[in-house]
């Protein structure tokens, strides 16, 4: 193996094991997960709005501040389903699991039109015995995309409606002057 090699070996060691310690010194002092979800999305803010809250309409809202864009939901506890979906994991069942989303949205502009980009990142507690307490693991991802999906899927509907009041307005307006 040639010196150019070695080098590369080297680095590519290096750097694994740094990006490992920063993970381990993230997760031991609580960090924040990396993992947090987006898409973009062709409406206008307050139609995105609406639409999140509508997609949360199931979980108690902790934090909804529309001037700065962020949604929060209050703790929801999960241990029954944590303890059924891990379990063929072969992972010990869980004491008490709980979860919440966090939720931003931002204004954008894309060739000329409004666009909203909407950020989903859910935060999973377990706690496997009394002693242990909470520690965050990370998300599956099936509820951020199913979150955004369903977001995607309200914005979808809303525009269609306004499309055809619309189109329901300019039709009563072309009658009366005919």
């Amino acid at each position: 193996m040639g010196l150019k090699s070695l080098s590369l070996v080297l680095a590519a060691l290096t750097l694994t094991i740094l990006t490992s310690c920063v993970k381990a010194y993230t997760e031991s002092v609580g960090g924040e997960p990396a993992q947090v979800f987006s898409r973009t999305y062709l409406t206008d803010f307050n139609t995105a709005w609406q639409s999140i809250l509508e997609a949360l309409k199931n979980s108690q809202i902790d934090i909804a501040n529309q001037e700065g864009g962020y949604v929060q939901t209050k703790w929801t506890e999960n241990t029954a389903e944590k303890n059924f979906t891990d379990s063929f994991n072969g992972t010990d069942a869980y004491l008490k699991a709980q979860y919440r989303f966090r939720v931003s949205v931002s204004k954008g502009i894309y060739r000329g039109r409004n666009t909203v980009k909407i950020r989903v990142q859910k935060e999973q507690l377990i706690q496997k015995d009394v002693l242990e307490g909470w520690k965050p693991i990370e998300s599956d991802t099936i509820d951020e995309a199913t979150l955004l999906y369903r977001i995607g899927r309200v914005i979808y509907i809303k525009m269609k409606i306004a499309r055809l009041e619309d189109r329901k307005a300019k039709k009563e307006i072309e009658s009366v002057h005919f």
